[in-house]
């Protein structure tokens, strides 16, 4: 039997009543459409989600001393479309916060199509109780939370800070961001109790006392900036580093702090000056081209392309042995003896210290050093001294840990590290012999040169100073100067490396503004008050170093 065919009829009412559907749902839809404009709701202005998902894990140092934490706050909405009288909301709130904006406020406030806007971030207890006071209809609060820095500036630049929605800006916080917390925030799987601290190779005490001698330099010295760092020579661990000026990173935004931002010990490049003559000594000893028993002829200045390279007052104007060209710091035997080694070897080498690339660590903030575009012979012969290639205090610091600790070069990290972890990513930059040589020049130069003034009794303080001259309109100034120190102890069997620097220093002791007499004394500072917290036991013997 066949199955009955339905009647055209019967097909018309089935069309009719599915578009009777339609439209029905169509008319349906666009009423709600039209309430909801009519109502003033806007997606964008409903109020975030629970607090939890934008908090961060603690941040510690290498003693488990907290630097960074998340506290509880509340901030402060308002559902305008609610607000009776919006003169006297905002003269009442205005009472408690003098500083908000009136006009922002009134016009918030004044948008009776919102029904969410925010008025006030991350209030005090205080505060919240001051509002509640006023009685004033549709002001409510949200739980948040409020990332605090109970050192404040102590450790400004290694923390960095993070933006009022608690996302890193800066620093360790921004790599944490980095690392993939900002995608598990977005995804809401960072509720506070689910976070493990994050502990930091940094040494609080140590970076107090470094904080100290930085901040101090500025005033003591009159210097434009200054900046300090230690790092524990086996690991490349960096204990402790501060650059000034700074900022507070409750309150990155405060009044002045813009120049404090820049983190001169990784983010700014500078001439290193005779520091460099280190890398030159080691590099020229290492290719084998030239002993310690060699001589240069330091009698007279250099003339070379319209430029004259000489020697300060107290150089001795005579044939200099290698450990003289050290000790005296003399530009006119340093450029002798990197001329008879070349241009070529002279390149290698500084990349293979990490001085004319950039610097791999966590910190984000880090800067390529700068060299001529085209090298020449005379770029040679300047750089040879410090001038003509630009780096940053952290990597010169790195690079001269190398030179002292067998020729290892491990780059630094602000991450808890063993030796062995480290002995994994060292390189090899020079032979041993040539860092026994280096150590022993530092010490000659730590008790019979440009170095006495950094020395402390018992721990045995070995260095180069560097006092460059700064490039002022695209000319060398002879009054202002970027002096620095690199420095290790104690020297006999070195455990760490002391770099600091003083940027265009005015004052120094004794009535004189060289590096021996601003950033020495600086690392004398460091030395004497963070030597005894990093277990290190004073040796009053009279020990000796032999290397030449």
């Amino acid at each position: 039997m066949k199955p009955r065919r339905k009647s055209p009829s019967s097909r018309s009412r089935l069309v009719i009543v599915g578009g009777a559907i339609v439209v029905a749902y169509t008319v349906i839809f666009g009423k709600l459409v039209y309430y909801a404009e009519q109502a003033g709701v806007d997606m964008a202005s409903i109020p975030p989600g629970p607090s939890n998902v934008a908090s961060r894990p603690e941040i510690d140092d290498r003693n488990g001393q907290v630097l960074a934490t998340d506290i509880r706050t509340v901030s402060m909405f308002a559902e305008p479309i609610k607000i009776v009288d919006v003169d006297d909301a905002v003269e009442k709130l205005s009472s408690v916060f003098p500083d908000l904006d009136r006009k922002s406020m009134y016009e918030k406030l004044s948008n009776k199509r919102s029904h969410f806007a925010w008025l006030k971030r991350q209030l005090s207890p205080k505060q919240q109780n001051e509002v509640l006071k006023l009685g004033i209809p549709a002001i409510g609060f949200r739980p948040e939370v409020k990332r605090f820095y109970p050192g404040g500036r102590t450790a400004a630049h290694i923390l960095g800070y993070v933006d009022i929605d608690n996302h890193g800006v800066a620093g360790m916080e921004k790599y944490l961001d980095e690392q993939g917390l900002s995608a598990l925030a977005s995804a809401g799987l960072t509720a506070s109790d689910s976070l493990a601290p994050v502990r930091l190779s940094i040494d609080l005490r140590a970076q107090n006392v470094v904080h100290d001698v930085v901040a101090d330099a500025i005033t003591r010295y009159e210097s434009k900036a200054a900046g300090a760092v230690i790092l524990d020579i086996h690991t490349g661990e960096v204990l402790a580093m501060a650059s000034a000026p700074d900022f507070d990173p409750n309150d990155p935004n405060a009044a002045g702090s813009n120049d404090g931002w820049l983190n001169r010990m990784s983010n700014g490049t500078f001439e290193m000056g005779s520091t460099f003559k280190t890398f030159s000594m080691a590099l020229a000893l290492d290719s084998g081209l030239v002993k310690l028993s060699d001589t240069f002829d330091a009698t007279q200045p250099i003339h070379m392309g319209g430029f004259t390279i000489h020697d300060d007052a107290y150089v001795p104007r005579r044939w200099l042995t290698v450990p003289e060209v050290f000790r005296y710091s003399s530009n006119i035997g340093t450029a002798r003896m990197i001329d008879s080694v070349g241009m070529d070897l002279q390149r290698e080498y500084l990349k293979r210290f990490g001085l004319l690339t950039r610097m791999q660590t966590e910190l984000p903030e880090v800067k390529t050093p700068s060299q001529p575009k085209v090298w020449k012979k005379i770029n040679s012969i300047t750089v040879s001294f410090g001038h003509g290639v630009a780096t940053t205090p952290l990597q010169t610091a790195v690079a001269g840990a190398a030179l002292v600790d067998g020729g290892k070069l491990i780059e630094p990290t602000f991450l808890p590290r063993t030796a062995e972890e480290a002995n994994n990513v060292a390189e090899v930059v020079v032979k041993q012999s040539t860092s026994d040589t280096i150590r022993a020049l530092f010490k000659l130069n730590g008790e019979e040169g440009s170095g006495r003034s950094a020395d402390v009794p018992g721990f045995h303080v070995g260095g180069k100073t560097g006092t460059a001259n700064k490039v002022i309109n695209g000319k060398y100034s002879h009054v202002l100067s970027f002096n620095a120190y690199l420095a290790a102890f104690p020297i006999m069997s070195p455990q760490y490396v002391v770099l600091s620097f003083c940027d265009e220093p005015r004052k120094g002791d004794h009535g004189m503004t060289f590096a021996t007499n601003n950033a020495a004394p600086m690392v004398a500072d460091i030395v004497k008050r963070v030597a005894p917290m990093l277990g290190v036991q004073p040796d009053f013997g009279n020990n000796l170093l032999v290397g030449y």
